[in-house]
């Protein structure tokens, strides 16, 4: 006997239904970019992206210099304006290797709270401890035990906010850095140190995820159930001797990040592009993803397309 096609049309029709939904599902990873130049919000190329996050970083004593405070404000605001939140790092004040001054805890508190205080009513709630603490251009390269101190001033200094305990790059010794670092916390406060920042341009342009799988691994073994920030991400565009200047070669690894994006989707909540503006090959590390005068390069167009399957 013949069955009706009635029901067989209706549930054709109910899954024809989900389809859209499903094809236009976004990866519930956000991606921003990481830029210090306050013209980012007046960029054609930059609005057409809709991007809604961006990452600023700032000296931890910019507090004793009126013009740093006066740039980091009128970024801020402009970035406000246009309706882009901020993500604020602190920083070395000097990134000459071995060359910047490492803030005793107390010294810590006193000018990187003048910064928050200046900051958080214009609306910054989010904040990183400390920027790429295990290089060897930051003070705090070879002192973990200093780097969990200063977490510890920021919770003090910034209650309520969204607080990046550690922020490292994915470098040989990598875990070793964890280790010590949490090592330094109580109990309570490796449990709240949830959100960690990841600067894998190593992998990212090596095409490979090993730095970023290991660092992810390393902070697990220390925090139940933490979070993923890549602060600084990217394809290369110069290097030094490392990675000559190739803008075909910056698109290719742009491509590539938003398949490690996908691939750690469960783990990586949020990704800085770094960053927007290019120096056109004319200094030794050019990572930008339009030329310095704002014109599109491949990489834009690489960023625009994985955007596509990203939130904002």
């Amino acid at each position: 006997m013949l069955r009706s096609p009635v029901p067989l049309l209706v549930a054709l029709l109910a899954a024809l239904a989900v389809l859209p939904a499903a094809a236009s599902a976004k990866y519930d990873v956000r991606v921003g970019i990481g830029d210090q130049n306050v013209e980012i919000f007046e960029q054609p190329l930059f609005k057409a992206a809709q991007i809604k996050r961006v990452r600023y970083f700032i000296p931890w004593n910019a507090a004793r210099n009126r013009g740093l405070m006066e740039r980091a404000r009128t970024y801020v605001q402009q970035a406000r304006r246009n309706g882009v939140s901020v993500f604020v790092h602190i920083s070395t004040d000097d990134l000459r290797v071995r060359r910047g001054h490492l803030p005793s805890a107390r010294g810590y508190r006193r000018l990187v709270g003048r910064i928050v205080r200046e900051l958080r009513p214009l609306g910054v709630r989010e904040w990183g401890v400390w920027n790429e603490a295990n290089h060897a251009s930051q003070p705090t390269w070879n002192r973990p035990g200093r780097a969990a101190k200063f977490y510890k001033q920021m919770r003090r200094i910034c209650r309520g906010c969204r607080i990046v305990a550690l922020d490292v790059l994915d470098q040989r010794g990598v875990e070793r850095y964890i280790q010590r670092f949490y090592r330094k916390l109580s109990p309570r406060l490796r449990r709240q140190a949830r959100f960690v920042g990841i600067h894998n341009y190593s992998d990212v342009n090596r095409k490979r995820t090993t730095g970023t799988r290991d660092i992810m691994r390393a902070v697990k073994r220390h925090v139940r159930s933490p979070v993923f920030w890549l602060t600084e991400t990217g394809g290369v565009v110069e290097l030094g001797r490392s990675f000559r200047c190739s803008e075909r070669r910056a698109a290719n690894r742009m491509k590539y990040l938003f398949k490690v994006l996908r691939k750690y989707r469960r783990q990586i909540d949020r990704a800085y592009v770094y960053n927007w503006f290019g120096t056109d090959c004319k200094t030794r590390m050019d990572t930008g993803v339009v030329n310095a005068d704002g014109s599109r390069r491949p990489s834009y167009t690489q960023l625009r397309r994985g955007l596509t399957r990203f939130k904002r």
